[in-house]
């Protein structure tokens, strides 16, 4: 189906530039007054056209942002060529004003205000040459009302600007929900797969745990063998740990169960639970509350995302790093931020978060980032990184307040 629309929309580009071509093509040769003539002027507008031409076709096959470049420029030289030649067409004035418009059929916007500042600067110059040098032998009609015409101007120019705030706006919108159906479509692929395999797996593991356990407890197993046994036990403590957030994702979304929760409370238990964990690399965590906070949530899923995003600080945090934990109540809700002086992240890693299975720890899973986003976008709130390589992370929570 992809493959479908791209070559339909190859398809309508290819009619739309050879239309384009065409009109390009028929005005070098219908009623032209220079055709016969075969003068300089003429030339560079066969010039201009074959090189537009030639820019249009090729974009297709290297879209590149070079070739987006050049066939802007060209196009604001063709036009100014246009007007150049034919001072006789005051329809060409029209045409310069909308320059920056056909930059906005790339979608950047990098080149459209580039297009749009550059050709305020050569209309200005153009107003100049006519007022000082032309005094309106060629360009009367732009010279009896040269401020009516610069009005114009700036009116099309703020016309053509708003097309493009519009349409930008409107990308980016769409760019967010396709995001969003990607991520509802993992949790749901997530969800299936779990359902599918996690009781299964977990059956058998629970058996092979429960013997190791019994052989470890046996005194004719020698230590060596019995650190061998721990470490089997450890291991299938942590693929149980994996189905268990696994079978949190797949299980039926039930009612909601709110309660008022002091989010003070809630934090003092968590980094109270937290403290012997971040001992473990010294690793101090500073909590710090200002104001009453409390929102609406359900008290175990709270904690449940307090704990993984303070316990990946820790673990990103160097030794003997300090973990600073803080909230506050602003306009209407309750800001947690969670800082580390770790790493880091790169906007790449920061735009991967929550993807199963894409994790930056070496036995992660990616599954108690995931949860965390299910947890915050059930309550209406926000979670955003401020992050940089080498620069440590800040995590923001927002919950509305009560």
């Amino acid at each position: 189906m992809k493959e479908f629309h791209n070559q339909l929309n190859k398809k309508m580009y290819y009619i739309i530039a050879l239309s384009v071509i065409a009109i390009m093509i028929m005005g070098l040769m219908i009623n032209n007054p220079r055709m016969g003539e075969f003068e300089l002027g003429y030339i560079f507008h066969i010039i201009w056209v074959f090189v537009l031409s030639v820019c249009l076709l090729l974009y297709p096959k290297h879209g590149t942002d070079a070739l987006r470049i050049m066939i802007t420029v060209v196009a604001s030289v063709y036009f100014y060529t246009l007007f150049f030649l034919y001072p006789e067409t005051w329809s060409n004035f029209i045409l310069l004003c909308f320059i920056p418009a056909f930059s906005i059929l790339f979608f950047d916007s990098k080149l459209f205000y580039f297009s749009l500042l550059s050709n305020f600067v050569s209309i200005i110059l153009l107003f100049c040459y006519i007022m000082i040098f032309d005094q309106g032998n060629r360009y009367p009609y732009i010279e009896e009302d040269l401020i009516g015409n610069l009005i114009n101007f700036i009116g099309s120019q703020t016309i053509v600007y708003f097309i493009f705030y519009l349409t930008n706006r409107r990308i980016k919108q769409q760019q967010l929900y396709y995001e969003q159906i990607q991520q509802s479509g993992r949790l749901k692929i997530t969800g299936q797969l779990s359902a599918a395999v996690a009781h299964e797996i977990r059956n058998p593991l629970t058996v092979v745990k429960g013997f190791l356990q019994l052989f470890e407890q046996d005194t004719s197993f020698s230590t060596e063998r019995k650190g061998h046994l721990a470490l089997m036990i450890d291991e299938l403590g942590t693929a149980e740990q994996v189905i268990s957030q696994f079978l949190s994702i797949a299980k039926p979304e039930k009612e909601k169960v709110l309660e008022t929760v002091d989010v003070k409370l809630v934090l003092q238990s968590v980094t109270d639970l937290l403290h012997s964990y971040g001992l473990l690399n010294n690793n101090r965590i500073e909590l710090n509350i200002m104001g009453d906070c409390t929102i609406s949530i359900n008290t175990i899923e709270f904690k449940q995302l307090l704990i993984n995003i303070i316990k990946n600080a820790i673990e990103a945090s160097r030794m003997g790093d300090l973990v600073l934990v803080t909230a506050s109540s602003e306009k209407g809700f309750v800001v947690i931020k969670v800082t580390d002086h770790g790493r880091g992240m790169s906007e790449e890693e920061v735009a991967s978060l929550g993807t199963p299975f894409y994790s930056l720890k070496s036995k992660g899973t990616g599954l108690g980032m995931m949860i965390c986003f299910n947890i915050v976008e059930k309550y209406k709130g926000t979670i955003d990184f401020q992050t940089s390589k080498g620069h440590g992370t800040t995590v923001t929570i927002r919950f509305p307040s009560i």
